[in-house]
């Protein structure tokens, strides 16, 4: 307890696994008879060579489930994605839409949805972010007659919002991490997922250590990976399916391509060209 200006403060220390996958194998993994673990993303990126990075994506993916702490080998099984990213997506690296410029991202949100006539989830990696983004566009397309639905704004829990999005091929939905890792809304209502920028990790205590411990900017490209894989897994959930995956940031590394399916075309492009395609 603190004292500061008339006013009492809390201070709270509070300890964390730096691998939180050891705690885990000690509680679920050790006392079970068999465990099944099953991931799209598990592996992380392919590498620039194929072999290499299979092998690398394999020790991510058996230290990710925590078996090195039991003293286990784990037994490795890999199915290939029944889709054809060739032809069934593409992504798009728009390379003129200023860094902090948050009018112009906003703007560029708005005429993506437009061009797209709805279909779209754009996802923000700052709550804050996407507040002032919405409270920016939602008229003016409201006037166009596309709705547009927000977490963090509408006051609807998340899956309600996915529901509605779902249940209208017109509409748009805006949201954060939750929405990155868990919608599924396969068919025409979901045709563009568009990410504000490179979903950096947050530097908190928390991060450093891990980071210091798990390989320094390796272990960043790592989580940055994971989240671009999970993020581009929201477009294309059948084999009927179509989109794009759009990404407003021109300064995206060429070392994080690997996160999405290889066959998957990349283009960086202008805004103007990217509305042309969607």
């Amino acid at each position: 307890m603190g004292r500061s200006a008339a006013r009492e403060f809390d201070v709270g220390f509070h300890r964390r696994w730096l691998d939180p996958m050891q705690p885990f194998a000690k509680l679920v993994l050790e006392p079970a008879h068999g465990v099944v673990m099953t991931s799209a993303t598990l592996k992380g990126g392919h590498g620039e060579n194929r072999v290499d990075g299979d092998r690398a994506g394999w020790r991510q993916a058996i230290a990710r489930s925590g078996a090195p702490h039991i003293g286990v080998t784990p037994i490795l099984a890999e199915q290939g994605s029944p889709f054809d990213y060739a032809r069934q997506a593409e992504v798009l690296i728009v390379t003129d839409v200023p860094r902090g410029d948050l009018a112009a991202l906003a703007a560029a949100y708005a005429r993506l949805i437009a061009a797209a006539r709805g279909g779209v989830l754009g996802l923000f990696t700052a709550i804050r972010r996407l507040r002032a983004g919405h409270g920016r566009i939602a008229d003016r397309l409201a006037r166009e007659g596309l709705p547009l639905y927000a977490q963090h704004v509408d006051p609807i829990d998340t899956g309600t919002l996915v529901d509605m999005f779902r249940d209208d091929p017109g509409a748009s939905l805006l949201g954060t991490d939750a929405l990155r890792d868990g919608v599924d809304v396969p068919g025409h209502s979901l045709r563009l997922v568009v990410l504000e920028q490179v979903p950096w990790p947050r530097p908190t205590i928390l991060h450093r250590a891990r980071r210091l411990a798990g390989g320094g900017s390796a272990h960043d490209d790592a989580i940055i990976r994971a989240r671009l894989a999970q993020a581009f897994g929201r477009l294309i959930r059948r084999q009927d399916d179509h989109g794009h995956f759009v990404i407003l940031s021109a300064a995206f590394p060429s070392r994080l391509l690997d996160a999405f399916p290889p066959e998957t075309p990349v283009r960086r492009v202008s805004l103007d060209e990217a509305l042309h395609c969607v």
